[in-house]
């Protein structure tokens, strides 16, 4: 019988964050089925979860449980694609070596982890990747979410169903505010350096009937390559998609293309547990929009904006939740119901040092009233 407790997360009354827990008496590296299966619907039920005190994970155990989920599943969830140099993702992961499912991102030198050696971890900054940036005297004190997003390739592999992050080292100390900037005066008081999650669920919920629907019957095509075709792309203020400046690689340039990989996703992803859908839509690589009525929308500023406006209530500063992180968090996310980014700005000397998993899923998600598809 597993000793395993989930107590739910508390927010004030202001909030509108409805998910979260923590899990307690349990060591990742010591996992019985029975945990499991308590960790298992706790995940789908909270969408986020913390374990306590978790810096003795080995890498081998974070990958476990990270595939746990789903036993089919062996490779990264970006498979090989953050090796292309083009990649918008590829200056921000450093492989660990014995473990390759497994990643070390964060900021500053590393002189030695798990067999990497003399690494310069950096931690993204939004001045790499937005049209418009903080002035760099309030560089420290102000911030922005750097990109909305579910770990997924888009191309080929099918999105990871968990992610799995350890911090191993956390500066300390200081807190930021993090600005939307765009013309709403919204913005968010947060730790340094945390992880942000919005639920799907939430953003599903926060919509109108009508939108509602589109939201059901629709689907998003992706890019081909999306991390490639979106590289000299910039994104919105608020870190949810990009402005439509023509910045897109041209697809004749990117790596040679196979239809077969092009992902057509619903935008509703549905809840193997709970059956609630989740507006599940990763902003930045979207191309097209396939209407109910057979309609494809190729307008990608029109699609652009459709997206933004379905997804931006569920990102308000209300439904954030805001990862305060201490040495030895080990955080478990539901990939298919919640959306991420990272947030901060650290000094040059300011050292964060994490671990981060997520397997390409051996199928697809369900959108609403369908069965999954099995993954080529």
């Amino acid at each position: 019988m597993s000793q395993i407790t989930v107590e739910p997360l508390t927010f004030t009354e202001t909030s509108g964050v409805n998910f979260g827990a923590v899990v307690h008496n349990a060591i990742i590296e010591d996992l019985t089925d029975a945990d499991f299966d308590i960790i298992r619907d706790a995940l789908f039920t909270h969408q986020v979860l913390v374990f306590r005190n978790q810096g003795g994970t080995s890498p081998k155990a974070q990958y476990e449980l990270t595939r746990r989920f789903d036993p089919a599943a062996t490779s990264y969830g970006h498979g090989k694609t953050i090796d292309a140099k083009r990649s918008i993702l590829h200056p921000d992961l450093k492989t660990i070596p014995h473990q390759p499912q497994v990643q070390v991102i964060g900021n500053g030198f590393v002189s030695e982890y798990e067999g990497l050696r003399d690494i310069r971890l950096k931690h993204p900054h939004h001045k790499t990747f937005h049209a418009t940036t903080i002035p760099a005297e309030d560089d420290l004190d102000f911030t922005r979410f750097y990109r909305w997003h579910i770990d997924a390739a888009l191309y080929g592999l099918a999105p990871p169903v968990a992610t799995t992050l350890l911090a191993v080292k956390v500066p300390g100390g200081r807190r930021q505010i993090c600005r939307y900037d765009d013309g709403t005066g919204d913005e968010l008081e947060v730790p340094l350096g945390t992880t942000a999650f919005v639920s799907g669920y939430a953003m599903y919920d926060l919509l109108p009937e009508a939108d509602k629907e589109f939201a059901r019957t629709t689907k998003v095509e992706y890019a081909p390559h999306p991390y490639i075709w979106i590289s000299n792309a910039k994104s919105r203020a608020d870190g949810l998609g990009l402005v439509s400046q023509g910045q897109e690689i041209p697809l004749g340039d990117l790596p040679p293309i196979d239809e077969d990989q092009i992902q057509i996703l619903p935008l509703c992803w549905r809840n193997p547990l709970t059956g609630k859908l989740a507006l599940q839509v990763h902003p930045s690589p979207v191309r097209r929009l396939h209407l109910a009525d057979g309609t494809v929308v190729d307008d990608l500023a029109a699609v652009r904006e459709t997206v933004h406006r379905l997804q931006r209530p569920g990102i308000a500063p209300r439904m954030v939740y805001a990862h305060d992180w201490q040495e030895g968090d080990f955080v478990l996310f539901h990939n298919r119901g919640v959306l991420h980014s990272v947030v901060g700005a650290f000094a040059e000397d300011e050292v964060r040092l994490f671990r981060q998993c997520n397997v390409a899923a051996s199928y697809f998600p369900e959108g609403p009233g369908e069965e999954g598809l099995v993954a080529a």
